[in-house]
């Protein structure tokens, strides 16, 4: 096992590291721009080093003063959680070429699954199903009407480079398509770097469901069932439940022995997530990106399996066994997360301000993953996340009720929250029946 780890992240992610880091006896490095001095990951951790400016350009991305803090506080291994340099290749070669142990999947296997073009004709190739859509970056707006022809409208246009929902938008037409592909494509080069742009096909009544997964050191790869996030508002997750009430035993059996392919085709290795889009009308599902990390969302599997995915993770970049043997986990009960987040509850804009009250529910089957507490400041500089509101049942009913008792018992006052909007989407009868899809929020929030 690792004797050290440096995690490169911030509130609650880097929390919930560092509790599975010293559970197993490993010592625990966090570092932290001057934002963040008063936030509990800083206290929690064993050692916390100070890496610049509130800007993440100027800490949390700048990978010269988070090596800088590993080898100043002797840290063996990097722990990079999500967002911020976890999905960087070039990171993940640097950590390595330092002579650190990298929490995480191999370099190559992130640069091949970063580029969602080559992301999806690699998939194909492995036998993993994919939308229809271009096999290389489509040069102009004039190029974008011709490939949209060839797949039939409606289109989704994506930035090659992207994730979370940015540079994305769907076109109807001819004349919303050219509109669409010049936004996307200033957008992707504004926040990737990277202008190219992909187009596909857009299934109009889709779930968003994903796989679980992780690479063994013996080159297996095991999935630990799916999660449903189709909740979202601008394409980003704001509620995940697992499993899916959308996915009947035959799909879930395709989705995951897909997300074992996919992971087997580039020599994965750790926690990693295969995305897909459930087209509901043909009851089939296309391959829709993959996660070389850990998820915001990975609570609800480790609620229905009993698994620490962080320790797991550990074990295996230690170049260890994982504690569990594969072929005997069994989901148990139904799991639900809600992102809470630092926002007005209905246009979902950011709302920094200082949290003067934080009363978090507690009780059978509830756990809250935050990276706040009262007297905390929350930022303009970062995303708004402030907890994760998690809920487990025996059955699903009983999970969205312990989720609603404990959204109306989370009490947090200062900035706004969304917490009125899970209180909606927990009353509101699309939702119960589990008969939902990506489109939810719109009706809930017209």
């Amino acid at each position: 096992m690792l004797n050290s780890v440096l995690v490169a992240n911030r509130g609650e992610i880097a929390r919930r590291i560092i509790a599975t880091a010293h559970r197993l006896g490993i010592r625990a490095v966090a570092v932290y721009s001057e934002a963040d001095a008063g936030l509990p990951f800083v206290r929690a951790a064993d050692e916390a080093v100070l890496i610049g400016p509130p800007p993440p350009a100027q800490s949390y991305l700048d990978s010269a003063a988070v090596l800088a803090a590993a080898r100043q506080t002797g840290a063996e291994a990097v722990h990079p959680g999500y967002g911020f340099l976890a999905e960087s290749p070039g990171f993940a070669r640097q950590v390595l070429a330092a002579g650190l142990t990298w929490v995480g999947p191999p370099p190559d296997a992130i640069e091949q699954m970063g580029d969602k073009i080559n992301a999806r004709n690699l998939m194909a190739k492995a036998g993993v199903p994919v939308a229809a859509g271009t096999p290389e970056p489509v040069a102009s707006a004039e190029a974008a009407v011709v490939e949209a022809a060839r797949i039939g409208y409606p289109v989704m246009v994506k930035a090659a480079a992207g994730g979370g929902g940015i540079g994305m938008s769907v076109a109807a037409d001819s004349d919303a398509l050219r509109a669409a592909f010049e936004t996307a494509r200033t957008r992707a080069e504004r926040f990737f770097g990277n202008p190219a742009i992909l187009l596909e096909r857009y299934i109009p009544r889709a779930r968003h469901v994903e796989v679980q997964i992780l690479g063994l050191n013996d080159g297996r790869v095991v999935a630990l069932g799916e999660r449903d996030c189709s909740v979202q508002r601008r394409h980003q997750k704001v509620a995940e439940e697992t499993p899916s009430p959308g996915v009947g035993p035959a799909l879930r059996e395709r989705m995951l022995a897909a997300a074992v392919r996919a992971g087997a085709a580039v020599g994965y290795r750790g926690a990693g997530t295969v995305e897909c889009l459930v087209d509901t009308a043909a009851g089939d599902f296309v391959f829709l990106e993959m996660n070389t990390r850990l998820q915001v969302e990975h609570p609800v599997t480790e609620l229905v399996t009993g698994l620490d995915l962080v320790e797991q993770q550990f074990r295996i970049a230690a170049g260890g066994q994982i504690s569990f043997d594969p072929d005997a986990v069994r989901p148990t009960g139904h799991a639900l997360e809600l992102r809470v987040y630092a926002e007005d509850p209905r246009r979902f804009l950011p709302s920094p301000g200082m949290i003067t009250q934080w009363v978090q529910p507690a009780g059978p089957g509830i756990r809250v993953d935050a990276g706040y507490e009262e007297g905390n400041q929350v930022t303009p500089f970062y995303d708004p996340l402030l907890a994760k509101l998690c809920a487990w049942g025996q059955d699903r009913g009983e999970a969205l009720a312990r989720a609603a008792e404990a959204v109306a018992g989370f009490q947090i006052a200062g900035p706004r929250t969304n917490l009125p909007f899970h209180a909606d989407l927990l009353a509101s009868e699309e939702f119960i029946s589990g008969d939902y899809d990506t489109s939810i929020v719109g009706r809930l929030r017209p």
